[in-house]
């Protein structure tokens, strides 16, 4: 009997999908999913007769949301395709608990939305919230600019709902602030890139609104400067430091070019930061002000109203966008000890250069936490031809990493791309017990094979 005809025995026809090249393509063009099926459960029971199917039937599941990830994690070649896209509820917001609970599939954006509108914050911020949702989050333990204050996605998750490989359910959405019975499984299935199970469902903590921000634009000579700005800052304004950007200049004006936005200020690095307080603080703005000038930090521009933070955020966020004219990337996701980085930018740039003569790097990133996107371009090659000098520039990038104890994934993952350099950041031991863990709860490594592990 045809696949489509067993799914069809327990499944609703909305719940089998075509095909699209929204679905099927990833986020760079880069893979190109060819699922013998593609699945779009609308209920928890469905999940579970999904996977006690492909348990029984060895059949391969690979677990989507937004399709927004850039390390080829939601690629298959066979298999379900099963798409989280339905799960898109808003399941409750108690604010005795600063809490929310979210199905995996809704976008991250319209979670911040009803976070907002209950008068909270859920402060995790990407590039991709307009796109991504909540479950792919999760799975790779996403970021982005907030992390200085507010912790990565792992530190924003108080319970989880997970369908196990044999169709187990797995429930513990009630937000319980502290629990100390036994192993916090929680943690096993966050940054796990669905390789051992469903994320259905999340609890995720809130906090109260910002009631005054303060936003500069720094510019500065060196990264040994931007260190220097960063660990004073934090000294001075503790928690209300919230976001710490570097940029290059290149990066800069790529971006100044692509937003039609003159650059607040012109040097070889730029410092975009942004202190938040929960309580009214009118004075925000004239203190970060005054501390910039008591420090040396001269030459940069604050804020002054909505719209000119509007601005400064676009010329960061924009980055992304404007680098595509340079053609396709080489990217690397990457994370350094703070005191690190200026070596590294120094050192990895002067390797590079020697091995491919001309290269361009776009280098920006979220320096409070030490984690840079490090994009290389080479000169005259626009397609994806440039993915035959990969092994060899990330052998680069990543020798110069690991030399500052380093890692080669921050936030967007390991996939398919990157799984070979696993055992250069984990001990043996390490890989021998994840997989041991894999092994436990997927015997037929029917989740999402061929990603993360070696």
């Amino acid at each position: 009997m045809h696949l489509h005809d067993r799914f069809a025995e327990f499944l609703s026809a909305s719940e089998i999908i075509e095909a699209t090249p929204a679905l099927l393509n990833d986020q760079r063009r880069r893979f190109v999913s060819s699922p013998d099926i593609v699945l779009q459960p609308n209920s928890i029971e469905s999940v579970q007769k999904i996977m006690r199917f492909c348990f029984e039937n060895r059949i391969r599941v690979t677990p989507q949301g937004g399709n927004t990830g850039l390390c080829g994690a939601t690629v298959t070649t066979e298999g379900v395709l099963l798409n989280l896209s339905k799960f898109n509820r808003i399941r409750d917001i108690n604010l005795a608990d600063n809490s929310m609970t979210v199905e995996a599939g809704v976008i991250l954006q319209n979670a911040q939305k009803a976070a907002a509108e209950a008068g909270r914050l859920f402060p995790l911020s990407l590039a991709s919230e307009g796109s991504c949702q909540i479950g792919g989050n999760i799975a790779c333990n996403a970021g982005g600019l907030n992390v200085l204050r507010y912790g990565t996605m792992r530190d924003l998750v108080i319970g989880l709902e997970i369908v196990l490989p044999n169709g187990e359910l797995i429930s513990h959405l009630h937000p319980l602030h502290k629990n100390t019975t036994g192993y916090d499984l929680r943690h096993l299935f966050i940054g796990s890139e669905g390789t051992l199970g469903i994320i259905t469902a999340a609890t995720l903590k809130l906090f109260a609104n910002p009631l005054d921000k303060a936003t500069a634009w720094v510019g500065i000579p060196d990264i040994e400067s931007a260190v220097r700005l960063l660990t004073e800052t934090q000294a001075h304004f503790a928690e209300r430091l919230c976001s710490f950007e570097l940029i290059s200049r290149f990066a800069a004006e790529l971006s100044s070019e692509f937003s039609n936005l003159p650059l607040p200020t012109h040097s070889e690095w730029h410092i975009l930061l942004e202190l938040t307080d929960s309580l009214p603080n009118d004075s925000l703005n004239g203190q970060l002000a005054e501390f910039l000038y008591e420090k040396g930090f001269t030459d940069s521009v604050l804020a002054q109203s909505k719209q000119e933070r509007i601005h400064m955020w676009a010329l960061r966020e924009n980055i992304s966008a404007s680098q595509r004219k340079l053609g396709t990337s080489i990217k690397h996701d990457i994370a350094i000890p703070i005191g690190c980085v200026a070596d590294f930018v120094r050192r990895c740039a002067k390797d590079l250069e020697q091995n491919f003569k001309g290269i361009q790097i776009v280098c920006f990133g979220h320096l409070g936490d030490g984690s840079l996107h490090y994009n290389t371009f080479l000169p005259d090659i626009l397609s994806n031809e440039a993915y035959r000098y990969e092994d060899d520039i990330n052998g680069t990038v990543y020798r110069n990493i690991l030399a500052c104890n380093g890692t080669v994934a921050a936030e967007h993952g390991i996939g398919i791309i990157k799984k070979q350099w696993l055992d250069k950041v984990r001990t043996p031991a390490e890989i021998a017990l994840m997989k041991s863990i894999k092994q436990h709860l997927d015997p037929y490594n029917i989740m999402n094979p061929g990603k993360l592990l070696p």
